[in-house]
């Protein structure tokens, strides 16, 4: 590292790093000192697979620095790409503002997910409801689903709450979220077990197609994958499981083929691919057809058209019917 050098952080990290391992490491090794040898601040990077060069241009940035002139330094070093505001800050608050805004999503989608539950259990539809919740004004509700995955919200909320986790602060909301996502493929997967024995069907005979592998729609991407963690969950419990994924490697083939002999099919991510099938396609060779949607990629009604019985997070069949 030459003098003069200004060094950016863009990777998420907890709330002090900055402070308490960046700054020393570099002085160690440098043999430098901060604002006199070298520069330091961070600009955490807001993208996502499938967006990335154009989120980089698009999408507002935080800049911030060890001290105001290094903050202004990134302002004007970041405008040359990117084409949002870059709002100026210090280290800690740039650190916060990245983890708490994956905390926040994290949280928020831990709500939907126990509203879901909710109405599985005294026969509500949680899309109706979300609908009709979000007609109120300040109401934002997120889509409830099979789980979180991906690179950042299944860790950032740690990475946020570790901060305090020295000085014994009891953080109980981030946390608890987290259980929830964490916790929702295993109820998919005792959805998927209570819809098999309430078809009949012997859990050790049963063939089971799971729809999806990647943690998000039309992306390879497979990191923190829920359908992972329900395989895990669902592995001894059923007599054979495969997995159709048109984006991952080892997951590609003829969806039909794979459905076939089948007794149920779990959606697990909303592909494109899988948004525009042909429902009645899917069962024709399926010895069963029982449908579990993890991402109510398709509705009740079209599903029963085409002689499937339905079941849904938020809907689950079971236990809304009189």
């Amino acid at each position: 590292m030459r003098a003069g050098t200004l060094v950016v952080v863009e990777s998420t990290i907890a709330p002090g790093t900055m402070r308490d391992v960046v700054l020393p490491g570099l002085e160690q090794s440098s043999g430098m000192r901060l604002n006199e040898g070298f520069y330091l601040g961070h600009c955490p990077e807001r993208v996502m697979p499938g967006k990335l060069l154009a989120n980089i241009r698009s999408v507002d940035r935080v800049a911030g620095g060890m001290t105001p002139e290094t903050a202004e330094a990134m302002r004007l070093l970041y405008s040359k790409i990117v084409q949002a505001d870059i709002d100026v800050a210090d280290c800690i608050t740039a650190e916060l503002v990245k983890t708490v805004e994956n905390a926040y999503r994290d949280v928020q989608i831990a709500f939907a997910n126990e509203v879901a539950m909710i109405c599985e259990r005294v026969g509500g539809d949680v899309w109706k409801v979300r609908e009709l919740v979000n007609k109120s004004p300040g109401r934002m509700m997120l889509m409830p689903g099979a789980g979180v995955g991906g690179h950042c919200i299944p860790k950032d909320p740690w990475l946020l709450a570790s901060s305090v986790a020295k000085d014994g602060t009891t953080l109980q909301v981030i946390p608890a979220a987290r259980a929830v996502n964490s916790g929702m493929p295993q109820h998919i997967g005792e959805l998927l077990l209570l819809a098999l024995e309430e078809a009949g069907v012997e859990l050790i005979q049963a063939r089971i197609l799971v729809m999806g592998y990647a943690y998000l729609e039309d992306s390879d991407d497979t990191r923190n994958s829920p359908s992972a963690a329900l395989l895990d969950y669902l592995g001894g419990k059923v007599g054979q499981i495969l997995v159709h994924d048109p984006y991952v490697n080892r997951h590609q083939g003829d969806l039909l083929e794979k459905a076939r002999g089948c007794d149920a099919v779990v959606v697990m991510v909303k592909h494109s691919e899988y948004r525009s099938l042909e429902l009645a396609q899917l069962g024709e060779g399926m010895r069963r057809r029982l449908l579990l949607d993890g991402r109510a990629t398709y509705g009740r009604e079209q599903a029963e058209a085409a002689g499937f019985r339905y079941w849904g997070v938020g809907v689950a069949k079971g236990r809304i019917d009189p």
